[in-house]
């Protein structure tokens, strides 16, 4: 059977030729650009708007841009094609173009069978989860509107994207300090949108590149997210190049994992962290992250007076978030950095830029700077679950601890003394999340035990 198309506040994802077809995505496009039509009416504008898309390298995404660019100029919506970009970059372009919004096709981390389509607005931001379900509304219900032959939509091309980007990143560090240090890294693209735009940046940044899975072909080398299973091969040239760092990006270059100078996986996590530590060594300011990010961005922002805010899972809540408090920084821990004057959304090349000025600025090795961030025990695992099933594992697990600090802002984030636990079903899989995070191997493996044993109770069958 068939698995279910995904529509959520990230946008639409599904399976190439099983669920995700041309028609689905050119309705749902026309569904966007009838959206941003009314929304421009009923603030008294009458005139032209024009959308950004951009794709990852995957090979559906040619056959996703041609539906989407349809949809969008069957409602009368002029289109600029950005061509292979970063999901970053069609965010900071259609706010330099002064776009209505964006789109951008990409499956992010999930394997090449993948791909989807993600909405933006025009600050750059994913529609919050009330105009997400406008938008889902119209597409379901078929409201679309439709121009005429003089009215529909153009389509033009801008190839300005890695030009605009890097320079709104060069303008938040200091490129001549880090120049001086003369860095050696090793860039695992997994052949996604990403290696052309870092290795240009890296490069600008004086940095010597050895580019691994460089070439944007969408024929992912490995498994496309950036975890320690699947970055064997970075940490093994790392050793062998003598670089200063590995870099990983996922296939829209949102995210980034990092890999020490010993060729040590030091993961998603710290790559918020180390980036904040850069911020916050300017001086004290507030950050956002969310609840399933780790207390490692808490404790580096309490050390200089600063403060942490957190929020639901998802780099929209996040961006929100760190406008309404003014934040200094801000972002996830599956790798994501957002700093606002770049843009609203999670940014690899931000993440390498602010590392990078914190080698600079301290002189110290990548290793050293993880060893001194201070290291917690984190666990992440999923399972399949529906709705009735995740709603069971919560009050299964709630049951257990029922002294434990509770925030169902999202899911449900569980803290002790020594940790947490944070439960909740994904806006892009069907499956449902267990992050644990504490100070020692011991206590996360029996929390884990614990959400396993739930887990078994409801369905006789153990995490995987």
């Amino acid at each position: 059977m068939a698995s279910e198309l995904i529509i959520s506040i990230s946008g639409m994802r599904g399976i190439i030729g099983e669920n995700l077809f041309a028609e689905t995505a050119a309705a749902y496009a026309g569904a966007f650009g009838t959206f941003l039509r009314q929304a421009a009416r009923s603030q008294g504008q009458e005139g032209p708007l024009s959308v950004c898309v951009g794709r990852d390298t995957r090979p559906s995404g040619e056959m996703l841009f041609s539906a989407v660019a349809a949809g969008l100029a069957g409602a009368g919506i002029d289109v600029v094609n950005l061509g292979v970009v970063t999901t970053p970059g069609v965010g900071i372009m259609l706010r330099h173009l002064g776009c209505a919004g964006g789109v951008v096709i990409t499956a992010s981390h999930n394997p090449i069978e993948y791909n989807g389509v993600k909405l933006l607005l025009g600050n750059g931001i994913a529609p919050p989860p009330s105009l997400a379900e406008r938008i889902r509304s119209l597409y379901k219900e078929m409201g679309l509107e439709r121009a005429d032959a003089v009215n529909c939509g153009r389509i033009a091309s801008s190839d300005q994207t890695d030009e605009v980007h890097i320079e709104k990143v060069m303008a938040i560090i200091q490129p001549e300090k880090i120049r001086r240090g003369r860095y050696k890294i090793v860039l695992d693209s997994v052949n996604g949108a990403g290696g052309r735009v870092g290795a240009r940046l890296l490069k600008s940044l004086g940095c010597e590149v050895v580019a691994m899975n460089g070439e944007p072909t969408g024929l992912f080398a490995h498994a496309p997210e950036p975890t320690a299973e699947n970055l064997t091969g970075l940490c093994r040239e790392v050793v062998r190049c003598g670089a200063s760092a590995g870099f990983a990006q996922d296939p829209d270059a949102d995210r980034l994992a990092i890999v020490d100078e010993n060729g040590r996986y030091v993961g998603e996590e710290y790559t918020l962290a180390l980036a904040a530590r850069h911020v916050f060594s300017h001086g004290p300011g507030k950050a956002a992250a969310n609840l399933s990010t780790s207390r490692m961005i808490d404790d580096i922002a309490a050390a200089a007076g600063g403060k942490v805010i957190r929020t639901p899972v998802g780099e929209a809540n996040v961006a929100e978030a760190m406008i309404k408090n003014v934040c200094v920084i801000g972002g996830e821990g599956n790798g994501g950095v957002i700093d606002l004057r770049v843009g609203p959304i999670r940014d690899s090349l931000v993440a390498m830029a602010m590392v990078l000025q914190l080698q600079a600025d301290t002189g110290k090795s990548i290793g050293r700077l993880v060893d001194e961030v201070g290291a917690y025990h984190m666990i992440k695992t999923k399972f399949a679950a529906d709705g009735a099933q995740a709603m069971q594992t919560i009050a299964g697990f709630a049951q257990l601890f029922p002294n434990a600090e509770v925030d169902r802002s999202d899911g449900c984030r569980f803290d002790f003394a020594d940790g947490w636990v944070h439960l909740r079903t994904s806006n892009t899989e069907p499956i449902m999340r267990a992050i644990v995070e504490t100070r020692t191997a011991e206590a996360a493996s029996r929390y884990v035990d614990a959400v396993n044993a739930v887990r078994k109770q409801i369905l006789q069958s153990p995490m995987r």
